[in-house]
């Protein structure tokens, strides 16, 4: 079978390496360079703390992947395993942590809800006084998402991947006699199959094949930040489930610093187009944010860096993986999970398209059915 894959990121370049190892043959187009969409810019989480089913059975398939990563691929992701702590100051979210740490453990996650007490024993430099409760996975952990990549994309190439970077894909036509892929310069593909991996690019492709997705792609920022005392390098990666603001070691003492505080997602209408650089004002109310978290931050934090991408972010936080039109599979959306859910996507993908449905892991409830079903999913621990 012949397969176009369109998207170089992590999600794209997975899905056509499990596709040739099953046979298939695999040609990936990338508009730009491998990674220049959202993997590059990924914090390279990789957790079971998710609040619904469908999110953690992918984590625990792509965990099972990242814990033979070297091994396997031959390539060190620099992988630190510090754990995720999630906090919360109301008691209606407490209650809900514990339903779904039940749930987590029923799927093998090493997860469990701490009190505050136990919160410094994580963390040091928590100021525990200020919430009522969190969940803990020892093993939640983070990597490099570039050398992730490139471990994959290595790897494609080996099992027969012809890899076109700076090809952008102007359309995708499905036919009884296969999937006719326009290139921008000209050329047309006719292939068996194609994916649309596309992340915040991926509507287009849709409307192009004659189907909608509900993705809207949203800025998100990253602060690097040296703050007035060293975070040590074996925090967990902490996460305010009340506000969003989160915070990771980074390396010398410095911390990465994240969060969404405007009412409004402040919306990308073209993905070509957005500053890559973090908003002054954005980083100070960052760092206060964090400042209430732990006491690490103060008003002597400096902002050493930083980097803004983009989410592609469906209506219910969870991403869209099915044969969306015949000929045409679709794994986008990932609302900034698809760096952490990269392994077991790219089997699903390779699943539906050469096995017409996913064996490794059912997503049919990622379908986009669901939207019109009026059946979200909602994803509770986002940041």
């Amino acid at each position: 079978m012949n397969v176009v894959v369109v998207g170089g990121g992590i999600v794209g370049v997975a899905s056509a390496y499990e596709l040739a190892t099953r046979g298939a043959d695999v040609t990936l187009l990338e508009r730009g360079s491998l990674g220049a969409g959202s993997t590059d810019r990924a914090l390279g989480g990789i957790r079971g703390q998710f609040s619904t089913r469908i999110n953690v059975e992918l984590s625990v398939a792509s965990i099972a992947v990242w814990d033979a990563f070297a091994e396997r691929f031959g390539v060190d992701i620099d992988r630190r395993r510090t754990g995720y702590l999630f906090c919360t100051r109301e008691q209606a979210t407490a209650d809900a942590f514990a339903d779904q740490v039940a749930m987590q453990q029923e799927y093998g996650v090493d997860s469990r809800l701490v009190d505050p007490a136990e919160m410094t024993a994580v963390c040091p430099g928590l100021q525990p006084e200020r919430f009522v409760a969190a969940t803990y996975c020892p093993t939640d952990s983070f990597s490099d998402p570039h050398l992730a990549l490139q471990g994959y994309a290595a790897a494609a190439r080996k099992a027969g991947v012809e890899i076109r970077t700076n090809t952008p894909v102007a359309s995708l036509d499905p036919r009884e006699s296969g999937v006719r892929v326009a290139l921008a310069d000209g050329e047309v593909l006719t292939v068996d199959a194609a994916v649309n991996a596309a992340g915040a690019w991926a509507p287009h492709l849709a409307d192009s094949a004659g189907y909608d997705l509900p993705i809207v792609a949203h800025r998100r920022q990253t602060a690097v930040i040296e703050p007035e005392r060293p975070v040590p390098e074996s925090d967990p990666l902490v996460i305010d489930a009340d506000t969003t603001a989160h915070f990771r070691p980074e390396r010398d003492g410095r911390a990465l610093v994240g969060g969404h505080f405007a009412e409004a997602d402040p919306v990308v209408t073209d993905p070509d187009r957005f500053s890559e650089k973090p908003d002054t004002d954005w980083a100070v109310e960052a760092v206060e944010r964090v400042g209430e978290l732990a006491d690490y931050f103060g008003p002597d934090s400096l902002l050493a860096g930083g980097w803004a991408g983009l989410y592609a972010v469906t209506p219910d936080h969870h991403a869209i993986v099915e044969e969306s039109v015949p000929g045409v599979v679709t794994a986008a959306g990932f609302s900034g999970h698809g760096f952490q859910h990269a392994p077991a996507t790219g089997t699903a993908v390779a699943e539906l398209v050469l096995d017409g449905a996913s064996s490794s892991v059912d997503v049919s409830p990622l379908s986009r059915e669901r939207f019109a079903d009026g059946e979200l999913l909602v994803e509770q621990n986002v940041a």
